[in-house]
């Protein structure tokens, strides 16, 4: 029986480990060999700053596009040699992509400087998309700095044609290299980015939709 037991156990749990226990101490040893903790699920912010002019347009703000490292829940390290790594202690509070559109329509609407934001699932008709892609979102080391880089376009809803685009990044120190520090400091980088979106937008002449055709 005792000989059974030790072939459930996890091979780091056998090495070395005396076989003076039962069933019940078998179990308990087993479940502590194999539990890990939880990662410690981060958000992220929009941030509240007032834009320096208002638009009238109504935007519908899309999901951001990502390569497969960008669009889960991971908080992801980058080496100077472009090796991939994440931090296991930590994840996101939802999936990257996601996460992000709604803190970014979240920071237009506390602008206050558009005449309506939604996302394309509300039904809401639309001067323009705003249509972007996670281009980086990580930790970088050595040089231990968060680096958040979106790309920006504005689409016409009504011709398609793209009406402005615009590259959009920001780099923060991190104090460790460690699931709070990092996720402090992405978090900051894309507020800078999202605020410097907002106010792009609020700047860009956006036709409305029901304006005649020239």
């Amino acid at each position: 029986m005792r000989s059974g037991l030790v072939h459930l156990l996890p091979r780091s749990c056998r090495r070395g480990r005396p076989l003076r226990f039962g069933l019940l101490g078998a179990v308990i040893m087993l479940s502590a060999c194999s539990s890990t903790p939880a990662p410690t699920t981060y958000d992220l912010t929009a941030p509240v700053a007032a834009a320096r002019h208002s638009n009238a347009s109504q935007i519908l703000v899309q999901p951001p596009a990502a390569i497969a490292v960008f669009a889960g829940r991971q908080i992801v390290v980058k080496d100077a040699a472009g090796t991939i790594s994440s931090l296991g202690n930590g994840q996101w509070a939802d999936e990257l992509p996601a996460l992000v559109q709604a803190r970014l329509i979240y920071t237009f609407e506390n602008a206050s400087r558009l005449r309506a934001v939604a996302r394309p699932s509300s039904g809401a008709v639309a001067d323009a998309q705003l249509i972007s892609e996670i281009r980086a979102f990580q930790i970088e080391t050595p040089a231990g700095e968060a680096f958040v880089e979106l790309s920006a376009k504005l689409v016409s809803d009504r011709t398609g044609r793209i009406l402005n685009g615009r590259l959009f990044r920001a780099r923060v120190p991190v104090a460790a290299i460690d699931a709070p520090h990092a996720a402090r400091a992405l978090d900051e980088a894309l507020s800078t980015v999202m605020l410097n979106i907002v106010r792009w937008v609020s700047t860009t002449s956006i036709p409305s939709r029901d304006a005649p055709e020239t």
